[in-house]
């Protein structure tokens, strides 16, 4: 006769092994920007990854945020697998055990990738920069740096930002004329980052914020906002898409990478490993500049891309030369009090 400890030890297992089974038999998931971007990634990865390998496959957008993957796995009902972060994402993600290691010799070895495209628990998907954008046809002759962007009187009108203080303390510095190559020593000390927060509040009247990547354009298109920070691609594909003639100045623009990761204990960590091998394949790299001007991770896939794109690419040297990285080791040491004091500063 069973005692009631085994019974309880056979239904536990009989639950958990039905519990596995259903877990595992869902579609791998991945999950990205949205908007443009993620239509751009639909016909270069998604479709083509799906047809090649017959994986059964659904995609997801999310706006980011370290709390969601942590309350995702905290909770014990994660059903993302592969997931597009940005870098700070990526580096907490990381030291906290929320993505698996990278095997990076079934991507052909490190080495054969951008040196900010790698690391212990990512792999780098696009270089972007977050350009100054403005409608061509209000401005004639439009703002060329973030000075011009605080000048209120020459360019009358909304101005929107990124909501956060990430990117918009640098460019308040750049604005208020301290040279890139001494933007992240002046934010290490407290009279730089009052510095930053002062200037943010000459703007301040003038300001509105956006949240998804896809609003800076539409806030361009519907007038709400006469010039704003963007992501590069979105405004070049509101260009292409939409037939519009919104510009872009470089200079003093910030660039980072963004990465793919695998949620720590995924039921498809196979698939998911292929997805990244098919993502990171320049022969399907080389595709994604001509739908939406990002740039590519993987060494040999810039030579592959269409010398036609080249020119609007993060990765265009005379591009790189006049931006600025954004810096993960400054937003890492820094980003949760400088969130308080945003917000606070936000609400007076």
């Amino acid at each position: 006769m069973k005692t009631k400890t085994t019974k309880l030890l056979l239904a536990l297992g009989a639950a958990l092994a039905l519990g596995s089974g259903a877990v595992q038999a869902r579609d791998l998931s991945v999950v990205s920007w949205g908007g443009a971007y993620q239509d751009a990634q639909k016909e270069v990865y998604f479709k083509p990854f799906i047809e090649k390998t017959k994986v059964k496959m659904v995609d997801e957008s999310w706006d980011g945020g370290i709390g969601v993957l942590r309350a995702k796995m905290q909770g014990g009902a994660n059903n993302w697998d592969v997931v597009q972060v940005e870098s700070e994402e990526l580096a907490l993600g990381c030291e906290e055990g929320l993505f698996e290691k990278v095997d990076w010799a079934k991507l052909g070895g490190k080495d054969k990738f951008l040196k900010d495209a790698v690391s212990d628990c990512g792999v780098g998907a696009i270089v972007y920069n977050f350009v100054l954008a403005y409608d061509g046809d209000k401005f004639k002759d439009g703002p060329k740096s973030w000075k011009d962007f605080w000048d209120v009187k020459k360019f009358p009108g909304k101005r929107a930002l990124r909501k956060g203080p990430k990117t918009n303390l640098e460019i308040a510095l750049l604005a208020d004329g301290v040279a890139p190559a001494d933007v992240y020593k002046t934010l290490a000390t407290p009279a730089g980052v009052d510095r930053a927060f002062n200037k943010l509040s000459q703007l301040k009247p003038s300001l509105i914020w956006w949240e998804k990547g896809s609003q800076p354009p539409q806030m361009l298109a519907s007038g709400e906002a006469v010039m704003v920070s963007a992501y590069n691609g979105r405004i070049a594909a509101a260009n292409k898409t939409d037939k519009k003639n919104f510009r872009m100045s470089w200079n003093g623009s910030l660039y980072t990478v963004d990465s793919w990761v695998i949620m720590k204990g995924s039921p498809n960590k196979a698939q998911a490993e292929q997805f990244l091998a098919f993502a990171s394949d320049p022969a399907n790299q080389k595709n994604l500049p001509t739908q939406i001007p990002y740039g590519v991770t993987h060494n040999a896939a810039t030579a592959l891309v269409d010398k036609a794109v080249l020119p609007d690419l993060p990765t265009n040297p005379a591009n790189l030369k006049v931006s600025l990285y954004l810096s993960d080791k400054f937003w890492l040491e820094n980003l949760d009090k400088l969130n308080q004091r945003f917000n606070a500063w936000l609400a007076k």
